[in-house]
């Protein structure tokens, strides 16, 4: 439980936290804002990790002098993170997508999760890999879901790249340019919950989309 409260702080209060981060390890920040990002798209079983509100206070903190961050280095390293990330993930769902297919579940990973994103996959194709990339879990789902599908990777990595330089330099740059406006810095955790809330949305329209679509029975 105490673990729980910690993660949750850490998650609301990003940028007291990435600032306490930045005074005591400097330019090895760089590295701990690699790490998150690698592990959230490149692990399929860490998918609650902060990701597009990590991106946002990281563009806030490089935006205060006094950190020696630089918002460029940072969103080249992030996309570097991203790649190899989503290539990671993409290969182990190649290695062990069929595994979970013959299990119904392993940890929070149904079986039932894959199917209906390969679903998507074959509905929306490539761009799959785009508009998975701006929502969190999915963002998480969706390579190892790739791998373990029959998506081969001349045509995934394109769309892989393409994703990851949208979704890195936009987030990041939000941060950067209003991250430090004073509405924002007071109600920091309102924004966070902004970014979470708008990132889920497609999520739940098509959670409501597949519900009404489902017969009624009489």
């Amino acid at each position: 439980m105490e673990l729980l409260k910690q993660f949750i702080d850490f998650f609301l209060h990003l940028d007291k936290h990435l600032f306490d981060i930045v005074q005591q390890y400097g330019t090895l920040t760089y590295v701990i804002l690699f790490l998150i990002v690698f592990t959230e798209t490149g692990l399929v079983i860490m998918p609650l990790l902060p990701g597009d509100s990590l991106l946002f206070a990281a563009g806030a903190i490089a935006a205060n002098e006094g950190t020696g961050l630089n918002v460029l280095l940072i969103i080249v390293v992030l996309i570097i993170a991203a790649l190899l990330g989503d290539n990671v993930n993409y290969f182990m769902g190649k290695k062990f997508g069929g595994v979970i297919k013959k299990r119904e579940r392993i940890l929070f990973l149904k079986r039932e999760y894959l199917e209906k994103t390969e679903a998507f996959y074959e509905k929306h194709g490539g761009s799959t890999v785009i508009m998975a990339r701006f929502i969190p879990i999915v963002r998480t789902v969706a390579p190892f879901v790739a791998g373990a599908g029959s998506m081969n990777y001349s045509k995934y990595i394109g769309y892989c790249v393409l994703g990851a330089v949208l979704w890195v330099p936009s987030l990041t740059l939000l941060g950067y340019f209003f991250g430090n406006m004073d509405i924002v810095k007071k109600n920091f955790e309102l924004v966070i919950f902004g970014i979470i809330g708008f990132s889920v949305l497609p999520m739940i329209f098509q959670f409501f989309k597949s519900k009404m679509a489902k017969p009624k029975t009489a």
